[in-house]
Parts: C-alpha cells; structure tokens; sequence
C-alpha cells in the first residue's frame, strides 16, 4: 500500500469515529433533555386550574368561621303560664335593632342538660347551711330524670372548689353535698365565672344545654370578678343562671318579702340577663314550688339559634331582642345580649 492509500484511510477513520462521537453526545443530550421539564411546560403545569389553590392553602388553616347565637327562649302568659305551642314564624330576633335570620328552631327542647350547682358556704350563711343542703338535694333529685342529663356541685367562701365534677349520679353528688361545712368569706362572682369558663365552655358540653342554679344570701365580700364580668362569661357560655336568694330562710324567716337590698337587685340581674330567673325563698315548701317552676321551664323552652349578620366579632357588646310581634299579651325571656368573641367554628346544633 502506497503513502497515498494509507493517509487516505486514515482520513477515513478519524472522519468515522468524529461522527460516533458527535453521535453519542447528542444521545446523551437528548436523554438529558428528556429527563428535564421543559420551561414552557412547566409553566403549564403550575397554572393548571386548581394547583394554585393548593399551593397558597395550609390543609389545616380554617378559612371561614361561623359563630351562631344560640337563645333558650321562654316564654309565658300574664298569669306566668308556659307557652309551648309556638312556631318558628311566631318569632322575630333582632340583634343592635338589625332584624336576623333564624337558622335553627327546636320547640320544647329535649336536649341534655349540663346543670351546675352552686352553693354559698361562706360564714354569712353557716345558720341556713342545712336549709342551703335541702335545696340543692331537692333540685337535684328533680332535674336528674334523664340518664343524658348531668350535674356539677361546687361551693365558694374564700375559695372556689368543685366538689363534683358532670355526672348523672345523684348518690355522688349527695356525697358531695353532705359534707360540706361553712367558713370564709364569699366569692360568688368568681365561682360562677370560673366554672363558666371552665366547665361550660368545654367540648364536652356541645349539644347540651348550660343551666346554673347559684344558691346564696347574694352577700358577695370578695370576688376578684364583678358581676358584669359573670354575666358576660355566663351569656358567651350560653349559660341560663337562676339564683335561689336563702337570705330569708332558716333562721330568718323575718325577713322574708323584704327583696330591695342592693344584693338583691345583682341577683335578679344576673338572672334575667342571662335568661333565668331570681327566687327569694323563706321556707322549703316555696323552695320546692321554685325548683319545680325551674324544671318545667327547662323542659319547655325553645331554642332557637340565628347567625349574625355582622361577622365583625371585635369583643364589643351586642343586645338581642326576641318579640312576638302577633302576641301581644306574652311575655319572652332569653339571655340580653352577648360580647362579640368568637369561639370557633360551630353550628346551629351545637
């Protein structure tokens, strides 16, 4: 083979393994590629309907909050009469004069009660303390029917205990009862906003209604809490205070009829702002006819639930009116009104 022959074959050869090698790096770019989105498509796919709401959005983060007002409404003739065959067109809810929808109505509810029981055993009342007992065995013996419905006692002087926690067992709470003795001064204000706060404002009561029954001489000497402070903790717990004034009873029935002392006019506001009622009782027989009012009205109310147009929860305090515009001659007893603070997400069924 001539020099000529042999610079032309290697010519050849180079020219050969450039192109392999042009050929593997262009396979090896062209599976680079593959394995890369491209930019216009992954444009596409981060626009892709819906992706973006995914994206911006925490799963656990609540984006709408509902906060219904619940009202256990009574409602009573001129003779104090239980009313109980109203319908939801019979009633108007107007909150800061703006009328409101109703969302929710349940005539004569049958929904479990959580009932707490308060009982003043300060020194002030250590003459009435058995009177004090009576009156709590025999409302208790009377509400607890239901295997649904359940009791708390508590007691205050110079402090606030709780005896017994929510049960349905009457023999634990007569345990409880029974051996409680009176010292102390009188924290009254404090105990009911204690166990609002902490007792009715648990997940454990929703969907059960809140009823307290306080029993004192209405002589509070040393609550850090004010009495407008229980009445806004009691209407945000939709809690329905009724309060048994012993100051007339036991020893001093001499004083029964006399219910104008300045105490005595907080408890019937602490009452009737929440949607209860104030008893002065002098004997255990008017006690009785109290607590089996208190039953009936329980068993016979309405609730009735509305959320409110202004969603504006800023902490400011609202009023709420409930009429019957087409009965004129009956009378409607629910809670006054209630601080905007929402408490979360709830229903009309809570």
């Amino acid at each position: 083979m001539d020099m000529k022959t042999r610079r032309r074959l290697n010519i050849y050869a180079l020219v050969a393994f450039a192109v392999c090698c042009g050929l593997v790096f262009a396979g090896a770019r062209q599976t680079q590629s593959a394995q890369q989105p491209r930019p216009q498509q992954k444009q596409r796919d981060k626009t892709k309907p819906g992706d973006e709401k995914r994206d911006n959005t925490d799963p656990g983060q609540i984006k709408t909050v509902t906060v219904n007002v619940r009202l256990p409404v009574t409602v009573t003739d001129k003779y104090n009469r239980l009313i109980v065959d109203l319908k939801e067109t019979d009633f108007e809810i107007a909150e800061d004069k703006t009328p409101q929808a109703i969302v929710s109505f349940q005539p004569q509810s049958n929904l479990p009660l959580d009932l707490a029981v308060l009982m003043d055993t300060s020194t002030s009342v250590r003459p009435k303390l058995k009177f004090e007992k009576d009156a709590a065995l025999t409302f208790l013996e009377t509400m607890l029917k239901s295997s649904q419905d359940r009791a708390l006692f508590a007691t205050f002087d110079s402090q606030v205990v709780l005896h017994q926690d929510l049960t349905n067992r009457l023999d634990l709470l007569t345990k409880a009862i029974d051996k409680i003795k009176a010292q102390g001064a009188t924290r009254m204000y404090d105990a009911i906003y204690r166990v609002c706060e902490e007792k009715m404002m648990s997940p454990s009561v929703i969907g059960r209604r809140r009823v307290m029954v306080v029993i004192t001489d209405g002589e509070d000497t040393e609550s850090e809490r004010t009495l407008q402070e229980s009445i806004e903790i009691a209407q945000r717990t939709e809690t329905t205070v009724y309060v048994i004034s012993t100051k007339s009873g036991g020893f001093f029935g001499v004083q029964a009829g006399m219910v104008d002392r300045r105490e005595d006019k907080e408890l019937k506001r602490l009452a009737e702002e929440t949607g209860g009622r104030a008893f002065f009782t002098a004997e255990v027989i008017e006690l009785e006819k109290s607590l089996t009012q208190i039953t009936r009205e329980l068993r016979n109310q309405y609730m009735i639930a509305y959320e409110p147009t202004n969603n504006n929860f800023d902490g400011k305090e609202r009023r709420i009116e409930v009429k019957l515009p087409n009965h004129k001659g009956l009378r409607v007893r629910t809670k006054t009104g209630y601080k905007a603070i929402p408490r979360g997400v709830t229903s009309a069924n809570q």
